[in-house]
């Protein structure tokens, strides 16, 4: 087996216990076995260490790949966030070979080719993300009466009513950041804002850009990897695609951001708010989505002595800063 601890390092997960990777395994063989297929063989495997998360890709004997994933206490609602995804808008997310709610485990099939992929191929103009985008806010629609059931799967509630006081605890908790607590009052009234924006809560997929997204190349999209998502304000999603546009398109990125806001934009018109109104509301999620990115960095696997893990800290303290600039759109 190959693994993969990219610039990690070490960090402490299950797969050091060779009790928990013989089970791991094990159940990720005999649920692939379920739907009549076999893996071509352990020493094919490549297993891929995150803080946030154990993933194999598994071979099977005819030629298409599988995936098992583990989420850490954290995130261990994504394997029933997943299956119910699937259930209510089939199509439009990955959909799991396997869950194991108890154990927060995963068996995934291969998507296809990522959005990532095809945009590096294509040599993408700057309307790449537009299709995609309408989608996923199609998407976000579906599931805004799924509300109560989200927040019972356990997925993280940080619509914007709860924000301030889950951003004061993160100061109260971390180090470095007394700066950044004079600025708590003015996320407070920005999430005032945005609660009586009337725009309902949905899924906050969090982590959206082209590597969590398949593309068929025919306009289909799928969206998947689900340990990230929080119930929120929606247009909170459109933070981290904004971000990585900015730097995709450089000089160009202004022009760029709007078209692809007002695509993501386009399905939620008809709600009663003007085009102004939606666009303050997306600069408003994107200014205090730095929070959700943050406490995101909790959802690792704690250190061996049990603790939360180091490397994440960092990460924290860089996206809580990010309160005290203007947002990417």
């Amino acid at each position: 087996m190959h693994i993969d601890t990219g610039s990690y390092g070490a960090p402490a997960t299950p797969w050091d216990d060779p009790r928990w990777r013989r089970d791991a395994l094990a159940w990720a063989e005999s649920s692939l076995a379920v739907h009549g297929r076999q893996p071509a063989g352990r020493e094919g495997y490549g297993v891929r260490l995150r803080p946030w998360s154990v993933v194999v890709r598994i071979p099977a004997r005819d030629g298409r790949v599988v995936w098992f994933k583990a989420n850490p206490p954290g995130s261990a609602f994504e394997p029933a966030l997943s299956q119910a995804l699937h259930n209510w808008a089939p199509g439009r997310v990955l959909a799991p070979l396997a869950v194991d709610t108890g154990r927060a485990w995963s068996l995934l099939p291969d998507g296809g080719p990522l959005l990532a992929q095809v945009l590096d191929d294509e040599r993408p103009g700057p309307r790449c993300w537009e299709e995609p985008l309408r989608q996923y806010a199609a998407l976000q629609r579906e599931i805004v009466p799924r509300v109560a059931e989200l927040a019972a799967l356990g997925v993280p509630d940080l619509r914007p009513a709860a924000l301030p006081g889950r951003l004061s605890a993160l100061l109260d908790r971390t180090a470095g950041l007394d700066d950044v607590r004079q600025l708590v009052p003015q996320v407070a009234a920005w999430c005032t804002e945005l609660e009586s924006s009337g725009v309902s809560p949905s899924l906050d997929h969090s982590d959206l850009h082209e590597g969590q997204v398949f593309h068929d190349g025919a306009g289909r999209c799928v969206f998947f990897d689900w340990g990230d998502s929080a119930l929120a304000h929606p247009f909170t999603s459109l933070l981290v695609i904004a971000r990585l546009t900015r730097k995709r398109f450089g000089a160009d990125s202004p022009a760029v951001l709007a078209r692809l806001r007002d695509a993501y934009l386009e399905p939620w018109t008809g709600d009663g708010h003007s085009a102004a109104d939606l666009r303050r509301f997306a600069s408003l999620a994107c200014r205090v989505g730095p929070v959700g990115r943050a406490l995101a960095w909790d959802r690792c696997f704690p250190g061996t002595d049990g603790r939360p893990q180091v490397v994440p800290d960092a990460h924290a303290v860089s996206w809580v800063r990010e309160l005290a600039n203007e947002p990417p759109l």
